[in-house]
């Protein structure tokens, strides 16, 4: 009878403070960080994971307080100490970034594994990235292979893009168009801006799929609406020579000008010393 008392307790106890959490969440999210704040702070105080996770969140981006990684990582450890995998992945993160802390590689992958034991997928997603860029542990395309498939069977977009990716380029696995564009397409649906590119190139080359400028253009013009400087630069491509779109110089120098070409590879950056399609 005891027993069966405390843990009624416990679960109208629990209850009581569900509400507030999600309120402060739901306010973080709509921007009212100064409500966000009354409601999560107290909980934090209380001890509350999901509170201190995302009070932490909100130091960790400057929403409705000063930027502050140390403080960010003080609340997440306070969560992450309680099993919370967000938590415990976001130290990883901060750890893998030197956010607050010296930057620590091996001290991330201690987290991000934590996490993705649990079976959070931004965590394996992350463990997946190590392994493939040997980031504190020797590269291993099998590993990254993995955990990059443990994420994207939960719908994790930067995961599918990524296993897409190794399919594409046959890392950890034999190259298979087909496969990479299963993947990509995955993540585009989700809006995912680089895979959107992906996709569009797979079609522009024809690969995994018939060739088709049509598709690709829709596919770039998806990512480059979003920013994304591949697909925009892409575009301009498409618009020189004609391909999906009527050869149109102007729009061509428009999105190839629109393009962040800091953002791509060296030998994509050459390609954008002046040619034909200045000449308007």
């Amino acid at each position: 009878m005891r027993l069966a008392m405390i843990l009624t307790a416990m679960f109208l106890a629990g209850a009581a403070l569900a509400g507030p959490l999600e309120d402060g969440k739901a306010a973080r999210k709509r921007g009212d960080y100064e409500t966000a704040l009354q409601l999560l702070r107290p909980l934090a105080d209380q001890g509350l994971a999901g509170a201190q996770n995302t009070l932490a969140y909100m130091y960790d981006l400057g929403q409705g307080v000063s930027q502050d990684y140390a403080e960010a990582l003080k609340w997440y450890r306070l969560a992450a100490d309680q099993g919370y995998s967000l938590a415990q992945n976001n130290v990883g993160t901060m750890y893998d970034k030197g956010h607050g802390v010296p930057q620590d590689y091996a001290e991330a992958l201690k987290w991000y594994r934590l996490a993705a034991d649990q079976g959070d997928a931004k965590a394996q997603f992350n463990l997946g990235v190590m392994y493939a860029d040997g980031r504190g542990l020797p590269q291993d395309y099998n590993e990254a292979m993995k955990w990059y498939r443990k994420a994207a069977d939960q719908a994790e977009a930067l995961a599918q893009n990524n296993l897409g990716r190794m399919y594409d380029n046959g890392r950890g696995v034999s190259q298979d168009y087909a496969e990479a564009v299963k993947w990509y397409r995955l993540a585009a649906d989700q809006g995912y801006s680089r895979a959107q590119n992906n996709l569009g190139k797979m079609y522009d080359k024809g690969r995994g799929l018939p060739q088709d400028y049509n598709e690709a253009v829709n596919w770039y013009r998806k990512a480059a609406d979003q920013g994304n400087a591949h697909a925009q630069t892409n575009i301009g491509f498409m618009y020189e020579t004609g391909h999906g779109v009527p050869q149109d110089y102007v729009q061509a120098h428009m999105w190839l000008s629109l393009a962040d070409h800091s953002s791509l590879p060296p030998k994509r950056r050459k390609l954008m010393s002046p040619r034909v399609v200045w000449k308007v």
